[in-house]
This record gives C-alpha cells, sequence and structure tokens, in this order.
C-alpha cells in the first residue's frame, strides 16, 4: 500500500485507532490499579587496590578494578550471594527470590558498582540493600585473599549508603497509562491498514472506472430520504438531489452526436441502489423536461411502482405476451410528465422475454414516442435476464454499492456485459457514506444551497 491509500484507510476507519487508543489507556490503567507497588533501595560501591604507593601503582591497580567490575557485577545477583544475605538477616524469603531482586550495572567508565533491590517493602529494600553490601564486602575479601596472604588487594567501600525510598518504583500510573494509549493506537492504526489491505470492495472512482470499463458520472451519498422513500421531490435542493441533476446533465454529454436513448440500469449483485438510481434519473430527466418512460424490467423483484406509489398491475409482461398495447399499463408519476410501465403479471421465463423479438419491437416503439427509455433491469451476475437485455439497450449504467461491491463482481460485470458485445456508456458510485473521502473529493462536504432574499417590491 502506498501512502494514499494508507491515509484513506486511517480516515475511512478513524474510529479504530481512536478506541485502540482508549482501550490500551483503560488496559493499562487497570493493570497499573492491580499491579502491587514495588520500592527500590540504591546503594553505590567503589572498587579499589590497597597497593598504592606510586602513581604507577595507582593507575595499575585502576586497571585491575576495572577487568574486575563485570565479575563483581555477576558475583552481586548470583545464588551464593544471596544464600549468606538470607543467612546473615534471617529473611523469610529464599535464595532465588532474593537473587532475583537485586540489579548490579557497573558504571562505564569507572570502577563504582550501582547496586539496587527492589521488594513490597521500602524498609525491607533499604535492609536487604545494605545486607546485600555488606556481605559482597566480606565475598570480595575472601575471593581475592591470596593464599598465604593476611590481606586482600582489592578493597570494596560502599560510596552510596542504602537510601529509604519515598515512593514506589513501580508501577509508574502516568508513563504506563501513556504506554498503553500509544500501543493501543498503534494496534488500532495497523488493525485499519490491514482491515484496508484485505478489503475487496470498491471505494475509489478510479478504481471503479478502471474495472466498470466506464467512467464514474455521479457520486451519489447516503441519504436518509433515499433510504426511506427511494426519490427526491421535485425541485429538492439536497446533495442527493443535486448529485442525480448531475448524472442526468453527464449523461446528456456522453455522446453528443449520439446519446444514449434507451439506457439499462443495472448492477453487478442486489442491493446496490440500482433501481433508487433509475428511478431517479428518469425524475431528473423528466424534470429537465425530457420525454421519458421508466420500464420496470426487473421482472423477478420489481421496485419501481411501489418506490413511486403506482398500482402494480398488468405491464411489461403483459405487452410482450400480446395481452396489452403501451396505452392499457402505462402510468403517470404526478405532474412530473414521467410515464411508468410495472412489470406486470410474474413470468415463468423471464430471461427469455426480455431478450425477446417482441422487447426489441417494443423499444424501438418507445424511441420514436420518448427522449429517454430508462430500463430497471435485474443485477447482472445472478440471473441471466439483463444480458440478453443490454443487447437491446443504447448503453448500460452500473450502479456500484461503495464499501459492497466488490472488485472481483465489478470485474466479472465487466467481463460479463463485454462478452455479449453491450456498451457500458457511465458508472454510479452508490452509497458513499458522507464523511467519506469521496464526498469532499467531489465537493458533496459543501452546501451551496440558495440564500434567502427579500422580495421584489411591485
Amino acid at each position: 500500500m502506498d501512502i494514499k491509500e494508507i491515509v484513506r484507510a486511517l480516515r475511512g476507519t478513524w474510529w479504530v485507532p481512536l478506541l485502540g487508543l482508549l482501550l490500551g489507556g483503560l488496559v493499562a490503567m487497570g493493570i497499573t490499579l492491580a499491579a502491587t507497588p514495588v520500592y527500590t533501595s540504591h546503594t553505590q560501591l567503589f572498587v579499589s587496590t590497597t597497593d598504592s604507593s606510586t602513581t604507577s601503582d595507582v593507575f595499575q591497580g585502576n586497571q585491575f578494578a576495572e577487568k574486575r567490575i563485570a565479575s563483581y557485577a555477576e558475583l552481586l545477583t548470583s545464588r551464593e550471594l544471596a544464600s549468606r544475605v538470607v543467612a546473615e538477616m534471617d529473611l523469610d524469603v529464599t535464595p532465588d527470590q532474593l537473587a532475583s531482586k537485586i540489579a548490579a550495572d557497573p558504571v562505564a567508565g569507572t570502577v563504582v558498582l550501582d547496586v539496587s533491590v527492589t521488594d513490597e517493602s521500602a524498609q525491607r529494600a533499604q535492609l536487604m540493600a545494605a545486607g546485600v553490601a555488606g556481605e559482597f564486602i566480606k565475598a570480595v575479601e575472601e575471593l581475592e585473599t591470596p593464599a598465604g596472604s593476611a590481606a586482600s588487594p582489592v578493597k570494596v567501600t560502599v560510596f552510596g549508603v542504602a537510601d529509604l525510598p519515598g515512593s514506589p518504583s513501580a508501577p509508574r500510573p502516568a508513563l504506563n497509562i501513556a504506554l498503553g494509549a500509544v500501543l493501543g493506537l498503534l494496534v488500532g492504526a495497523a488493525t485499519s491498514i490491514v482491515r484496508a489491505k484485505l478489503d475487496r470492495s470498491v471505494k475509489d472512482p478510479e478504481e471503479a472506472a478502471e474495472l466498470a470499463g466506464a467512467p464514474v458520472i455521479a457520486v451519489i451519498l447516503r441519504d436518509d430520504e433515499l433510504k426511506n422513500d427511494h426519490h427526491i421531490e421535485p425541485h429538492s435542493t439536497s446533495r442527493s438531489a443535486e448529485a442525480f441533476r448531475q448524472l442526468q446533465t453527464n449523461l446528456q454529454f456522453l455522446d453528443v452526436d449520439s446519446p444514449p436513448r434507451v439506457l439499462m440500469v443495472s448492477s453487478a449483485v442486489p442491493a446496490e441502489g440500482k433501481t433508487t438510481v433509475a428511478v431517479n434519473l428518469a425524475l431528473s430527466l423528466a424534470d429537465a423536461g425530457q420525454r421519458v418512460v421508466i420500464l420496470e424490467a426487473d421482472l423477478r423483484r420489481p421496485r419501481v411502482t411501489s418506490y413511486l406509489g403506482l398500482v402494480a398491475g398488468a405491464g411489461l409482461t403483459n405487452i410482450l405476451t400480446g395481452q396489452a398495447r403501451i396505452e392499457d399499463v402505462e402510468q403517470f408519476y404526478g405532474d412530473s410528465g414521467l410515464v411508468v410501465i410495472g412489470a406486470g403479471p410474474v413470468a415463468p421465463n423471464p430471461a427469455q422475454l426480455l431478450a425477446s423479438g417482441s422487447m426489441g419491437a417494443l423499444l424501438d416503439e418507445l424511441r420514436k414516442t420518448y427522449d429517454y427509455v430508462i430500463l430497471d433491469a435485474p443485477p447482472l451476475l445472478p440471473v441471466a435476464d439483463a444480458t440478453g437485455l443490454a443487447v437491446l439497450a443504447d448503453g448500460v449504467l452500473l450502479s456500484v454499492r461503495h464499501g459492497s461491491t466488490t472488485k472481483d463482481q465489478l470485474a466479472r460485470t465487466r467481463s460479463t456485459l463485454d462478452r455479449v458485445g453491450a456498451r457500458t456508456v457511465g458508472t454510479v458510485l452508490n452509497i458513499v457514506p458522507v464523511r467519506d473521502e469521496v464526498s469532499s473529493t467531489y465537493g458533496y462536504d459543501h452546501d451551496y444551497a440558495p440564500v434567502a432574499r427579500p422580495a421584489t417590491a411591485g
């Protein structure tokens, strides 16, 4: 993924990193509150040699002590030294437990050892640190005293007396919560990016155009009005209404010399908003003064008449079977001038009817009377009904649902149409979330409603 895709993924699911931030902080807070406070007492030990009569002896003694420092650090955290401290101080812990509480770090370039002891009690941590220092001095004296000699050439001195800690060394609430929140944020961001990487749905207009083989000529935002009523009111200034007007305008100028007049509206699979697109495109064309008829060509699940509140009785199937004429079944939607032909009774062979010569003759007849013939067709992948109908139409308009239609489905839809020689004239990216990046790209995040003006006196 490139930077642009990563940014789009994070913007599209901004709430996931935010949720990770909150959960990470809460988990860290819970762990911090449940943890038992511990205290750390510190002491410092200075290592030197006893033979320092000359400057040369001092220098050699320091080199000797520096070489010993790493070994002494290991000795301080050993089980043997811990056993001596437990025995000497009569502690109620095992040598292994005490050894795990001790930390020793040589100060680089010096002969100083930083020693710390951590315990749940501040006083006991101080006593243990003092005991460790005392027993370590004895152990070094034993180990470094040569055989037959009465004194050790190495001297260990307590340079910093074990302190009494005034506050717990762990847990550290502010740091833990901050680290938990940052970790949660990173996990949330990674989740968003991985999710976007694995997401096969179509969200980008350029990608939709490439897969469909036709330009995106409209972007329709998710709209409660469309969700409930499925059609926009005349003269509406909503974003969806403006989007359908742009679709109507773009459609008229797709091919100035021979614009598609018989237009089939379909989608890859059901629930992609194809009927809503067909209905509102027809209404927008009629509102622009065009003579428009819309056919309910989805004979399996007709929706046009119900969306427009018309009667679902005789219709297309009656015409195709010779039982009725156009004027017998056509209905008018309000004062818009839009003519609607419903699906009619259920047909046992919808694919054959839609691809029949009767259907071709009907479209030729409607072409003579109307400027635009809109066909609300079935989805292309589940059934073969729309494939034969696409050949009879001047062009196909595909409805692609943002975040739902997959890349594979759209690619297969294009292959289906190409196989029969149908022409896809445009793509509609449908039901786009208002907060999506596509919305701002197309300017739909800006409102441009008319400003109220005083009436002109006359």
